[in-house]
């Protein structure tokens, strides 16, 4: 479950988030959509425990994996070992995400796209009560977006997802979608 209760945030005195509120069931499936700098990362970030509203509340059960836009990869480690951090099974994800062959490069060996895929197969290894996904699929091409896609629906069974995205065909990830409007994220698109 995740639950947002009249929560604040603000950067440089300006609201961002402004009494906002938002729940979510355990294994619901929700994205949020809105203008760029509407406060759709930041409010992951609440979620993920890496920013702390200036007031409300924020409640998450349970481990949380997130994807952020750019990946979060250990430049020092390979690919197969900034999986093997979250899994015994590094082979098989990066099978998964056709990564096989990257397996001993480091991520500045990497297109863009492969950090992205490895990136989000670590989120999906690591498990967790809920997933966050930040723009998960940007800069990739389309079969390999579809190919993902399939990927988080698959392992993201029973958990709590929430996605943001600009592009329509990621919202069809989620059961639910928020649109931006004053300061929050409301279900009436």
């Amino acid at each position: 479950m995740i639950a947002l209760e009249n929560v604040l945030v603000t950067y440089g005195g300006a609201a961002v988030l402004r009494d906002c509120s938002l729940t979510l069931a355990a294994g619901e499936r929700a994205a949020l959509t809105g203008p760029s700098g509407c406060g759709k990362t930041t409010l992951l970030r609440l979620c993920a425990g890496l920013r702390v509203p200036e007031a409300g509340r924020v409640r998450v059960d349970g481990p949380v994996a997130m994807v952020f836009q750019e990946p979060r990869l250990f430049p020092w480690l390979t690919a197969e070992r900034n999986l093997a951090l979250v899994t015994p099974e590094p082979e098989a994800w990066l099978a998964r995400a056709g990564l096989a062959e990257a397996a001993k490069k480091y991520p500045a060996e990497l297109s863009g796209g492969m950090r992205q895929r490895l990136n989000i197969c670590r989120a999906l290894a690591y498990g967790g009560a809920a997933l966050l996904l930040d723009e998960p699929f940007q800069g990739l091409d389309p079969p390999l977006r579809r190919s993902l896609t399939e990927l988080v629906r698959e392992h993201a069974a029973g958990k709590t997802l929430l996605l943001v995205s600009h592009d329509a065909g990621d919202l069809a990830l989620a059961d639910t979608v928020y649109c931006y409007r004053d300061g929050g994220f409301v279900r009436e698109c």
